[in-house]
């Protein structure tokens, strides 16, 4: 039987790992199927532009798989259980269990509430294309009746960026951003300056040391007893990973990131692999990767590696893990460079403006080409596995 290799998720991380690995094994003794839980590829790094009203290109995740001979499972995991080696997916048609000797998991991260009364029922979020359209149509709505005002809470990348591209994008709505601290803190000093003239720039009121306590359907209430009033609140406060891997019984940080070795290998199940928001990695400076596309890039690039290399017999290359800069665009034509240091620090200097946001185009715009390309420009020798690879088991479940 082929050694099965089942990704979970076709985000950033997802659709280029599998990628990576179709072009490079052999399809004659592996197989890769792809689950996922949307028919298009979602540009989640542009999903604040998509709710601000633009057009953001969607590519269908048949054509990027295409004659890449993955196989795509239209599906929404539900359960992990690596003792079994399967995974339980639901559908139209019901579902059913894929079994899996290979498995990376790379489901990504969802709006975190923090346990803030409302957010669950009452906030928007732009952490998925779904809920993203749902603050657009909102927005849209807003802007029909003349105007209404807008507040984002949570002053990290998302949030900025959310604030600055709606003002921009819907001049006639009033936009507030709520900071729990000082505005663009791990910034330096010349990059928090000129976010806030940005943040002037285009209206955008900010609210530093404001911390919200609830949020209603039509205002949020604030910690020292500030009462907002809202026409659409969207929450930007953090990020928190699906449970599905905890429950499944594997070893996760208290947030639910999978604990990987440097390798992206599950410390506790080692046929389990972790990549992208869903792994709790940690870099070359000793600290843990954040979540981000930086992020999903390098422990891609590794989690692929790793597999290779125990799949076919071959030594493990150890890819870079690192992070180097934040980079906040600030609507179309603004944006803010801000390289760090090896303990993720600010360095003094930093790159703002038009030539910052043109980096940052090109930067999200080689990003969609890589997944909507996910076998181009790898080598064309295909690997066969090492003997010792070949995943007959008792254990198996047929797919």
């Amino acid at each position: 039987m082929k050694h099965r290799i089942v990704v979970l998720g076709a985000g950033y991380a997802g659709a280029f790992v599998a990628g990576n690995l179709a072009r490079r094994l052999s399809p004659a003794d592996t197989g890769i199927t792809v689950v996922n839980a949307e028919p298009d590829f979602v540009q989640r790094l542009r999903l604040h532009q998509f709710a601000a009203g633009q057009e953001i290109e969607a590519p269908k995740l048949a054509d990027v798989f295409a004659g890449t001979g993955i196989r795509l499972r239209l599906a929404r995991v539900t359960a992990v259980d690596p003792e079994r080696r399967v995974v339980a997916v639901a559908d139209a048609a019901g579902g059913g269990e894929l079994g899996y000797d290979t498995l990376l998991y790379a489901l990504g991260s969802h709006v975190a509430d923090h346990g803030v009364p409302g957010v669950t029922e009452h906030a928007f979020d732009v952490t998925g294309r779904p809920s993203a359209l749902r603050l657009r149509e909102r927005l849209d709505g807003l802007d029909g009746r003349g105007g209404g005002s807008v507040l984002v809470v949570g002053d990290g990348l998302t949030g900025i960026e959310t604030a600055t591209e709606t003002a921009e994008s819907r001049p006639g709505l009033s936009v507030t951003l709520i900071a729990r601290g000082e505005l663009g803190a791990p910034l330096s000093a010349g990059a928090r300056g000129h976010l806030r003239r940005a943040c002037d720039r285009l209206g955008v009121t900010v609210l530093e040391h404001t911390t919200v306590e609830a949020v209603e359907a039509t205002r949020v209430l604030c910690a020292d007893g500030t009462v907002l009033a809202s026409d659409a609140t969207v929450w930007t406060a953090g990020f928190a990973v699906h449970p599905i891997a905890a429950a499944g019984g594997l070893e996760v940080t208290e947030n639910g990131r999978i604990v990987v070795d440097r390798t992206m290998r599950s410390v506790s199940h080692p046929d389990v692999y972790a990549v992208g928001d869903s792994a709790h990695a940690i870099g070359d400076n000793g600290r843990p990767l954040p979540m981000s596309c930086a992020s999903a890039g390098c422990t891609g690039r590794q989690a692929t590696e790793a597999i290779m290399g125990r799949l076919t017999g071959r030594e493990i290359t150890n890819t870079k893990l690192e992070y180097v800069a934040n980079h906040i665009s600030l609507g179309r034509r603004d944006a803010i460079l801000q390289m760090v240091d090896g303990e993720g620090r600010a360095k003094p200097k930093y790159l703002g403006g038009r030539k910052a946001a043109r980096i940052k185009a090109g930067i999200l715009g080689m990003s969609l080409w890589a997944t909507s390309h996910p076998t181009f420009g790898l080598p064309k020798r295909k690997r066969r596995l090492a003997a010792s690879s070949d995943a007959s088991d008792e254990k198996r479940v047929a797919a």
